[in-house]
């Protein structure tokens, strides 16, 4: 089953009385604190937010970091989280640190879900780099988190924020619905631009490096024959590599993709060897800590192109 956060009651006053612990200064106390996990998130979350006063949302994670998977809070983590009033998370398992940390760190602190409601959840397994066997369905080895990286779920996720900070803040829920709503038609259509490349592909099986690229896939309807690692940042060994080749030679796929926050160095043997092409896909986990708010539109129109160029068009 499924990890899941779910948005508690939060009372507003009680936070007001919460203790600097240090770190960079805190805003007024009248301005509600709004953390988020990740780099996409506070993406998405900032176009959720913009136009509302009294509301400071910050990054807590490094803009850099990627997907938390193993990450372990830090003194100074924990510093911001007992000053913050909301934490705005992805949920499904990838902030692996949440937990009784984080309640010690603020009992008080409410809790936002941006994945909780959204259906149709892909399961992965993590047997090692074998033919990809994502499916719908209860799963013992857990839920694929990568919501962010599909527009069309990425969409979801803005809509769901905006009904998480509705409740923490009614004030500026009329606001926070608006943005919702306009951010996820603008990705709605990218979607559909997407799924109009996926349609007219001359080959839609691809291999990538683990399950990151699942929902993107599945919304431009092609197919992840293959995973090259158990685990994001787990290079396969060399009799999982010859495996790969196989698969990918057998189902005849079209290229092998990676992503930037890893080196594409193995990936790119595997594809050399299968005798396809390689390149670099990006899930939008990572960016500059100031990134404009259409940054993810331009990194997925950036990766259309990569699609169509290596993949061919009919």
């Amino acid at each position: 089953m499924s990890r899941r956060i779910f948005l508690m009651a939060f009372p507003v006053a009680a936070s007001l009385l919460l203790v600097s612990c240090g770190g960079p200064p805190s805003p007024r106390p009248d301005v509600r604190r709004v953390l988020c996990s990740t780099f996409p998130v506070h993406l998405i979350a900032r176009n959720v937010v913009q136009g509302r006063e009294g509301l400071a949302l910050d990054l807590m994670l490094p803009a850099q970091l990627g997907c938390p998977h193993d990450y372990a809070l830090t003194p100074d983590d924990l510093r911001r989280l007992a000053q913050a009033d909301a934490l705005i998370v992805n949920g499904l398992g990838l902030e692996e640190f949440l937990g009784a940390p984080v309640r010690k760190a603020n009992p008080s602190l409410a809790l936002i879900d941006s994945s909780a409601g959204i259906a149709d959840l892909l399961h992965e397994a993590h047997e090692g780099p074998v033919a990809h066997r994502a499916h719908e369905g209860p799963c013992a080895h857990g839920v694929n988190p990568h919501l962010f990286a599909s527009p069309r779920q990425a969409a979801r996720m803005a809509v769901t924020i905006a009904e998480g900070l509705a409740k923490f803040d009614p004030a500026g829920a009329e606001l926070y619905r608006r943005n919702a709503n306009a951010y996820a038609e603008r990705l709605n259509r990218l979607a559909d631009e997407l799924r109009e490349l996926g349609n007219r592909l001359k080959n839609r099986r691809i291999a990538t490096p683990h399950g990151v690229f699942d929902y993107l896939a599945r919304d431009m309807g092609l197919e992840v024959v293959a995973h090259l690692q158990a685990h994001a940042g787990q290079e396969p060994s060399a009799a999982e590599m010859i495996g790969l080749v196989r698969i990918l030679r057998d189902r005849q796929a079209g290229a092998v993709f990676t992503e930037p926050q890893y080196p594409p160095r193995t990936a790119r043997t595997i594809a050399r060897e299968a005798g396809i092409a390689a390149a670099t896909l990006d899930p939008v986990a990572t960016g500059p800590q100031n990134a404009s708010l259409d940054y993810y539109e331009k990194i997925m129109r950036e990766n259309r192109k990569t699609l169509e160029s290596v993949l061919g068009t009919k």
